[in-house]
């Protein structure tokens, strides 16, 4: 592995994925209004749910994407809308607006589809959460011009950080 540079926002290391700076986290959080969540439980003990619960209550408007909770009889998470895939979240979106970010919480062997599809939709960012990461999608990307958390917690570091 190589030496840790910083640039544009980014720590760096050789072969991994760059690391967002604690600034531009704080950047991102600040601009964001609109966060998609992969994998949000309706279980209200699972972390998921916390954290969804939390960025709610802290004035994002969260979007549930589950595509189980999305094919039952009650589609809906905290009070909104759940979908299939971010492709459909996206969709119902009214013109003009995208999601800003993609948390996932997601095994990071399932990481990579979802971050072609955010991709796909044009987040501005994607988050995994704690425990979560994967170089390869990270870096795809990256190269696309989003925005890359790995590892951390979105409501923790927003508690910290705002």
């Amino acid at each position: 592995m190589g030496t840790k540079h910083a640039t544009m926002g980014y720590a760096l290391a050789m072969n991994t994925a760059p690391a967002l700076t604690t600034a531009a986290i704080t950047a991102l959080l600040r601009s964001a209004h609109t966060i998609a969540i992969v994998g949000l439980s309706p279980k209200p003990h699972r972390d998921s749910f916390g954290v969804a619960q939390y960025l709610q209550a802290a004035g994002y408007r969260i979007i549930p994407v589950n595509p189980v909770v999305a094919a039952s009889s009650e589609p809906s998470i905290l009070g909104e809308h759940c979908y299939a895939s971010l492709a459909a979240a996206q969709a119902a979106l009214p013109a003009g607006q995208r999601i800003d970010i993609v948390d996932i919480f997601r095994n990071s062997d399932d990481v990579p589809p979802v971050v072609q599809d955010a991709i796909a939709v044009k987040a501005g960012a994607v988050w995994m959460q704690l425990g979560i990461g994967h170089d390869a999608a990270a870096l795809a990307a990256q190269a696309a011009g989003l925005q890359v958390v790995q590892n951390r917690c979105i409501k923790i570091d927003h508690h910290q950080l705002l």
